[in-house]
């Protein structure tokens, strides 16, 4: 499939997903949330995706909403007043997906989803949903060139982009909200120094040191393995008692003991590399999904 905001490239199993709107700062759309949430779910399938590297093509990752085009900016239906039970109700009708639910939130949902690690390549600008995409994200590299930004506050609007629930878990609490609040545009010192990204990196050393990140992910690794363990570890940690992740983990590791576990039991003893063969597209086994 080809898109008209994004482009897919894939080399040596990692996928790299490019925000491609340079002359406009990369600025999202509600056609770039739907690539984008078609691209999550595509590379989630897709076997000969690994891992994934999201970045901006040019200068920045992404400005931000594309304020410029008419009626309401973010594409949703002021006509439409649900409650928040309606609203749970009607989660999949049509008319809630497109002109209720926010556009960001379903990008992160469908990152949330992803069965592979991915991995932001912020490069430049990142500023409100440019800055909140990637969240779900497992890992945030910057560039010495990166400016991110929370500035929700400085347009009369909210935090999206399911940033309320996963911010704070990254950042901690305090930290969350003085940038909430404050709507500043952190520098990459700034932002690493609130653990928001995992490293600064030179801006023409970044895309190489994020693919070296994701090999050191993936290589070697069981994709089954990988998948299961990305979702245990967002997921479980939000549950209310450890009785209810061990389930889970019981069950995985039935569930992986008895397929690539035994070729990585087996390499281990014979000192070799592992030649896992298990996929994370139909071979994660018949609890999952458990959520």
């Amino acid at each position: 499939m080809g898109y008209s905001t994004l482009s897919w490239q894939i080399d040596d199993r990692v996928l790299t997903l490019t925000l491609n709107r340079p002359d406009q700062l990369n600025a999202f759309t509600t056609t770039m949330a739907e690539e984008l949430i078609d691209a999550y779910h595509r590379a989630s399938a897709d076997d000969a995706v690994a891992a994934v590297v999201v970045t901006g093509a040019g200068r920045a990752f992404c400005a931000g909403m594309d304020l410029s085009v008419g009626g309401n900016v973010f594409g949703l239906d002021e006509g439409l007043n649900p409650s928040l039970e309606q609203l749970n109700t009607l989660w999949d009708d049509p008319a809630i997906v497109q002109g209720v639910r926010d556009t960001g939130g379903r990008v992160s949902l469908a990152v949330y989803d992803c069965k592979k690690p991915v991995i932001a390549a912020i490069n430049g600008a990142a500023v409100g949903i440019g800055a909140t995409m990637t969240l779900p994200m497992d890992v945030r590299l910057a560039s010495d060139k990166a400016r991110i930004g929370f500035v929700f506050g400085r347009i009369g609007i909210v935090p999206e982009a399911c940033s309320t629930w996963f911010l704070p878990r990254i950042v901690g609490q305090q930290q969350a909200l003085d940038w909430i609040y404050s709507a500043d545009i952190l520098t990459p010192e700034q932002a690493l120094a609130g653990r928001l990204v995992k490293a600064v990196v030179p801006a023409d050393q970044l895309l190489a040191e994020a693919h070296a990140l994701a090999h050191k992910y993936i290589d070697g690794r069981s994709p089954v393995s990988v998948a299961l363990m990305r979702q245990m570890l967002l997921r479980n940690a939000a549950l209310p008692h450890p009785r209810d992740a061990h389930a889970i983990e019981s069950l995985a590791m039935l569930h992986t003991s008895r397929n690539d576990g035994k070729e990585g039991v087996a390499a281990f003893n014979d000192k070799r590399a592992p030649a896992f063969t298990g996929r994370a597209s139909d071979g994660l086994g018949d609890f999952y999904p458990w959520w």
